[in-house]
């Protein structure tokens, strides 16, 4: 399944370097393209898989790669239990 993403869509577009330790964000907040970039001293950015060309992230996974955190290694909480009606 393709879904065509284009720069006025909302959508962040994240690119690493080779050596993983550089991150580079676009987005369009509606009056001009911002950028914004990260290097780490030491370590490297865990990339999620790539499938079919892109990935989808939460806010949560995108904060996790932002922060250079092994999303690998983090476990999501349990999801809240929905209350039942008497």
């Amino acid at each position: 399944m393709c879904h065509a993403t284009y720069p006025y869509s909302g959508h962040l577009f994240l690119f690493r370097s080779k050596r993983a330790d550089y991150l580079k964000c676009l987005y369009w907040d509606g009056s001009g393209l911002c950028l914004f970039a990260k290097r780490l001293e030491t370590g490297k950015f865990v990339w999620p898989p790539i499938v079919d060309g892109g990935m989808v992230l939460t806010p949560a996974q995108l904060g996790l790669l932002v922060e250079a955190m092994d999303w690998r290694r983090t476990v999501a909480p349990e999801a809240p239990r929905r209350p039942v009606a008497v």
